[in-house]
């Protein structure tokens, strides 16, 4: 029986051409705002590195350095097909310099502790097994006095607007998947991936477990998304500092890597 990681895996590669079509359609062209609006909530320092998990299509990655001249980006995926095209995307848009792709787990970053001034993702973490540990992960990575920025679907408490989102979510986009993309169980994946998925309340209460602090979050789009932020202040991830492998790459590494502009370790 495949896992859910490898079912995740093969679907995100089977849908990669038309991730990003999907993404402005099912979203009605906002996505991109969405992520602009993460972007700065990570407060980059002039020169900083932050690590984009699940990055993807590397749109998050973009809006990373475009909202932040100066800061380097490191996407993490565990999906080649994905960091395929992202590269493709980065080189079109002239950033190759500044953003470096890996292949690694969420669930296991391939980084020694503290490695990062702020961490993002986006649309990930319903797709991951375990949300703790993949917080955790992105906790222990991250730099004391850095940001954590999560940006994902929630559901709308509005009355009214929740029946609609739930016909256009649950019925709509999956047909939408199957008529432009040719991939109806993928489409129809996603959207379920909601009915279980915590609430915005809920993923802020596992944001602190994990030991991050002042966490809030601003739900956008009439309340379908949400945008949440945590602050780490201490050094220590409560006891979770993993062990460093030879190839783990340490934190000097990963900058010189990203500022030489190299495709892996």
């Amino acid at each position: 029986m495949h896992t859910k990681a490898q079912f995740v895996r093969t679907m995100f590669a089977h849908i990669a051409r038309s991730y990003d079509p999907m993404n402005r359609l099912m979203s009605l062209g906002r996505d991109q705002a969405w992520r602009r609006y993460a972007a700065r909530q990570a407060a980059l320092p002039q020169g900083g590195l932050a690590l984009d998990v699940a990055t993807g299509t590397a749109d998050l990655a973009l809006a990373l350095t475009r909202g932040h001249p100066r800061a380097r980006v490191v996407g993490v995926d565990f999906c080649p097909e994905m960091i395929e095209l992202g590269r493709a995307k980065v080189a079109m848009a002239g950033e190759n310099p500044r953003i470096h792709f890996v292949m690694g787990d969420a669930l296991q970053l391939p980084f020694t502790d503290g490695c990062f001034d702020a961490v993002t993702s986006s649309f990930a973490l319903r797709n991951v097994v375990d949300i703790l540990q993949a917080f955790a992960e992105m906790s222990r990575v991250l730099k004391a006095g850095g940001r954590m920025v999560c940006l994902e679907i929630a559901r709308p408490t509005l009355p009214l607007f929740r029946q609609f989102f739930h016909i256009y979510f649950y019925r709509l986009v999956p047909l939408l998947g199957r008529i432009l993309a040719g991939q109806g169980e993928a489409y129809h994946y996603l959207p379920n991936s909601l009915t279980h998925f915590l609430s915005p309340e809920e993923l802020k209460a596992v944001m602190e477990k994990v030991g991050l602090s002042g966490v809030w979050y601003r739900r956008l789009m009439l309340g379908t998304v949400a945008v949440h932020v945590g602050f780490k202040e201490a050094e220590e991830s409560h006891g979770r500092r993993r062990q460093v492998l030879p190839q783990t790459p340490t934190c000097s590494q990963v900058k010189a890597a990203n500022a030489a502009g190299g495709e892996s370790w």
